[in-house]
Order: C-alpha cells, then sequence, then structure tokens
C-alpha cells in the first residue's frame, strides 16, 4: 500500500514511510458539507483576525502591552487556522488523502504550535487583567512594551523548542505496521501509537504536551481569576466591581471558547466514550470555531475596538456619500 524505506541494522529494521494516509471519517455520509462548512468557517476567521491586525495596526492608540498580546493571539488565530483548515478540504473535499511523511511532520509542528500559542496568549492576557484589576496603580509600570516583548519571546521560545523535540523524536520511530492515520490531520497521538518500535518517549511527550499546554495554563488562568474575585469583593461599590468584570468579559469568553470544546474531548476520551468520528469533530471544531469567534466577541466585547469600528465605518460612510455627491 505505500512506498517503505528501509535501513537495516543488526537484528532490527528501522521502516520510514514515503506518505501517510489521513483516514477522516469513517462510514460517515454526506461528510463533505462538513467539510464546505468548515470552509465558512476559515473563511471567516482569516476576514475577522485580519481585520483585527489591521485595526491595531493603524490605530496608535492600541499600540499598548495588552494589544500586543491581543495582536499575538491573532496571529495564532490565523496560524492555526492557515495549518490546518485549507490542508484539511484539500485533503478530503479533493479526495487527496496521502501525504509525504516530511510533509506530515511540517503540518503536526505548526498545527500543534499555534494551538498551544493559543493558550499560552490567553494565560498571559489573564495575567495583563490580574495586574489591572489587582494592582491598578502599578499597571503601567509592571506591564510596560518592553516587559510584555520579553513575556512573548519567552512563550514563542518555550512553545518552538517543546514542538520541535516533541515532532523529532516522531521521526526516530519505525512504522512496519500501517500508515492508515486514525485522524483529520497528522496529528501526533494516533501517528505515534502506529509505530513498532519502543514509542514510550513519544507517550510520555504526549502526556507532557497535554500537562504544560493545556491543564497548566489554565490553571494558572484560573487562578488569576480567582485572585481577581478576591480583589472584587474588597470593592466599595457595585459601580466599580461591574465595570471591573466588563473589563475581562471578553477575555472570559476567550477562555470558554477555547477551553471548554478542548476539555471536554480529553475527558470523554480518557472516559473511553467517544466514538473516533465524534472525536474528529470535536477536534475539529475546537481548532477552528474558537480563531473565527475570537475577532467577533473583541470587536463586540472590547469597549475601545467597538468605538474604533464605529468611526471606521462612519469615516467610510461619510466618504462614500462625498463621492456620490460629487458624481451628481
Amino acid at each position: 500500500m505505500a512506498s517503505m524505506n528501509s535501513t537495516h541494522s543488526l537484528n532490527t529494521t528501522f521502516v520510514r514511510p514515503s506518505f501517510f494516509f489521513i483516514n477522516g471519517f469513517y462510514n460517515v455520509p454526506h461528510a463533505k458539507y462538513y467539510y464546505v462548512f468548515l470552509c465558512f468557517v476559515f473563511g471567516v476567521s482569516v476576514l475577522g483576525n485580519s481585520f483585527v491586525i489591521f485595526i491595531i495596526y493603524i490605530e496608535r492608540s492600541f499600540h499598548t502591552p495588552k494589544y500586543m498580546a491581543i495582536f499575538n493571539l491573532v496571529v495564532a488565530d490565523l496560524g492555526e487556522s492557515t495549518a490546518l483548515i485549507p490542508n484539511l478540504i484539500a485533503t478530503f473535499l479533493f479526495n487527496s488523502q496521502y501525504i509525504s511523511f516530511d510533509a506530515c511532520m511540517t503540518n503536526m509542528f505548526f498545527v500543534f504550535f499555534f494551538s498551544c500559542l493559543q493558550a499560552l496568549t490567553l494565560t498571559v492576557l489573564a495575567y495583563d487583567r490580574l495586574v489591572a484589576i489587582c494592582l491598578p496603580l502599578r499597571y503601567h509600570a509592571i506591564i510596560t512594551m518592553q516587559a510584555m516583548t520579553v513575556i512573548l519571546t519567552v512563550v514563542w521560545a518555550y512553545n518552538s523548542l517543546f514542538l520541535i523535540s516533541t515532532v523529532a523524536l516522531v521521526t526516530r520511530l519505525s512504522f512496519c505496521k500501517s500508515i492508515v492515520v486514525k485522524s483529520y490531520f497528522c496529528d501526533h497521538g494516533p501517528i505515534y501509537t502506529l509505530s513498532c518500535n519502543d514509542n514510550l518517549v513519544n507517550y510520555i511527550m504526549a502526556k507532557l504536551n497535554i500537562a504544560f499546554f493545556l491543564y497548566l495554563p489554565f490553571i494558572l488562568t484560573v487562578l488569576s481569576y480567582v485572585f481577581i474575585g478576591g480583589a472584587l469583593f474588597k470593592l466599595a461599590s457595585w459601580e466599580g466591581r461591574f465595570k471591573a468584570i466588563k473589563t475581562c468579559s471578553a477575555h472570559l469568553m476567550l477562555v470558554a471558547v477555547y477551553y471548554l470544546p478542548i476539555m471536554g474531548t480529553y475527558i470523554a476520551a480518557a472516559a473511553g466514550t467517544l466514538h473516533p468520528n465524534a472525536r474528529i469533530i470535536n477536534t475539529s471544531l475546537a481548532n477552528a470555531i474558537p480563531p473565527m469567534l475570537n475577532p467577533i466577541i473583541y470587536v463586540l466585547n472590547t469597549e475601545e475596538v467597538k468605538e474604533f469600528s464605529k468611526r471606521l465605518l462612519k469615516r467610510k460612510e461619510k466618504n462614500t456619500t462625498e463621492i456620490i455627491n460629487q458624481m451628481k
């Protein structure tokens, strides 16, 4: 079924397949409609995130540490959507389910890199809200452009080193059993379990990935809001509490949109009750929907972005009216 490259050494045979076969859904009628839906999601994600990048770039009042972190989140959203959905559409809508070994490793790296970057950036934004509410007088001294640049650089380096190691360790595996990947992209778990040599290190890396890029960021985010909640209870007026909560509302929605589907999928999989097709739908939606919703949430729930968007629309309407009057 697949061409294999074999290297003989003493009593073992190392087998590296030339390509993998991405299985996708198993016996699901009309699955192509789902992929068309993901195509729509991708289009909205690109437009929405491009708009947020545009307004952060052109509006000087958004050149702040907080919006630097939001810009990083938008880059992660765009990166994940671009790494995942176009390949998925090409694979299943155009029946191109074979992918070369090197392309598969590249796809694995970028999908996980940008997904993990989302989680880490949400944690950075939780830290920003923590300082803003618990230490308001010291906020501008602590959260500076230089400090945010250092934090985001560490995030990118930490993410890159871990995932380069994770993908590199897959290349030491021998695949002599099967090349059929039971997922919708080059997923780490379904690939390393296909190996016929010792994959304990890969199993450990998979568990560390979940711990460091899912549970740890989630715990740190929850702890941030525990401290924020404590600070809010100390405020005398309900008006002050409401105003502080409002500044966190967009971030809380982003956290819920990102973590709830992923956590639900992991819990169901751990309980052993998740059908492979249900897993594919859950994980693909968990990876595709947040990048689409994040810019919408920020535009609708962040006062500064909402006001700027209104000014931009009014300016556009005014220019259109002037052009029409000149034509008359």
